[in-house]
Order: structure tokens, then C-alpha cells, then sequence
């Protein structure tokens, strides 16, 4: 069971482990996404270009355009249902799709909450003054963010050690499933503020397990 914690309203993450998993796919999972990473290269190009234009339509208009809104948390749920299949999690062994939506059926999925109103203060620091502190925890967790998947660092680390363990024993660790669900939860928090699609500062807080807290602090349990 999840432990449970104050809820973190803005960004959801949310990841349910697939059973069961294959002993050995994960050996050529890195040739599997290959299609998706070349995609998803091209996606982030293009976060970057329309973060740009919404901290400038932030600056005048306190608002964040919603259809770039949407495209932004739709690379952001791309980018985390491959690395939840491949080696940021290796939590499922279905096949992420090429899809910028919500997906509901897909076991890892990510929902940010569109803000009404956003400071136009924070938007000139928070991206680079405010978060250096999580830029430098998060740099230990994944070894840095390319093209939208975590490559290398202790996240990756993590989920090596959960895939021999399931070479050997045909089973996912429980307790480690949360720990890199937690780890990530971290991650796609921070990126969530940093791409200014929140005002809200992420905790220094290590929320693990597959589920979000519900409204009173008690976890989803999924």
C-alpha cells in the first residue's frame, strides 16, 4: 500500500505494474523505442519553441494559450509512457503508443491541471532561478532529460535492478516499482513547473507507489 501524503493537485502521475512481465524483453526495448525516441526528438523541439511563445503570452496575458497547453502535456504523456516501457520504469510490456492524448487505457499516465491565471513574476525566474535546486537533485536521479526520455542515473539504475530481478525470479520487486514511480513522479513535477504550465512549486518530497493521493491525504491504491 502507498504511503500516504498531503495530495500535489496540479500534476497527477499516476503508473500501474503490469503482471505478467516478460523475463527478457527488456534486453531489446532500446531497439523497440527506437521509432519513438526519433519522434519524440523532433516533439521536444518543438516544447521548447512553444514554451518560449507561452512565457511570453504569460508575460502580457497572465494566461497560458490552452492549445499550447495541450500539445505541451501531450509530449510531456508521450514522453513518459516510453519511459515508463522502457528503461525509466520497465513497468509494462505494452507497446506505448504514438499518441499525444490521454490514453486512459495505458497503465502510465499524466495529467496537469490547466491553470486559469498565471504570475507573471514567477514566469521570468522560475524556469531557471527557482528550479536550480530540484535541477540539481533530479540531475542524480536520471543522468539528464534528452529528447524526453531519462537516460541514465539512478532511475535507470533502478529499473536494471528491477529487470534482473524479474530475469531470475519472474518478479517485478513491489517496493521497488513504488521507489521508481516515486523517483519519476519527481521528475515529470519538476518538468511541469520548469515548461511554466504551473505556479505551484513542486515538494522536495518523494511521493512513491503507483497511485495519487486522494482528496484527504489517503493514496489511490491502483
Amino acid at each position: 500500500m502507498d504511503t500516504p501524503r498531503t495530495p500535489y493537485a496540479p500534476v497527477q502521475v499516476t503508473a500501474e505494474l503490469d503482471a505478467p512481465l516478460s523475463r527478457w524483453l527488456w534486453l531489446v526495448k532500446w531497439v523497440l523505442v527506437i521509432p519513438h525516441w526519433i519522434v519524440l526528438f523532433f516533439l521536444w523541439i518543438a516544447f521548447l519553441v512553444v514554451t518560449v511563445i507561452a512565457f511570453f503570452a504569460i508575460l502580457f496575458t497572465e494566461r497560458y494559450p490552452r492549445g499550447l497547453f495541450d500539445f505541451n502535456l501531450g509530449v510531456l504523456r508521450w514522453s513518459w509512457r516510453v519511459s515508463y516501457y522502457s528503461y525509466g520504469a520497465l513497468g509494462t510490456d505494452r507497446y506505448p503508443p504514438f499518441s499525444l492524448g490521454r490514453e486512459p487505457g495505458y497503465p502510465a499516465r499524466l495529467d496537469i491541471a490547466y491553470p486559469q491565471r498565471l504570475s507573471r513574476a514567477q514566469v521570468l525566474v522560475k524556469w531557471w532561478l527557482l528550479a536550480i535546486p530540484h535541477y540539481l537533485v533530479l540531475a542524480f536521479f536520471t543522468g539528464g532529460m534528452r529528447a524526453g526520455w531519462w537516460s541514465g542515473g539512478l532511475i535507470t539504475l533502478l529499473a536494471l535492478i528491477a529487470a534482473f530481478t524479474l530475469a531470475f525470479t519472474e518478479r517485478y520487486p513491489r517496493d521497488l516499482f513504488d521507489l521508481v514511480v516515486g523517483l519519476n513522479r519527481w521528475v515529470l513535477r519538476v518538468a511541469a513547473y520548469a515548461s511554466l504550465m504551473t505556479d505551484v512549486y513542486p515538494p522536495f518530497r518523494l511521493d512513491q507507489g503507483g497511485g495519487e493521493a486522494g482528496p484527504a491525504g489517503t493514496p489511490k491504491t491502483l
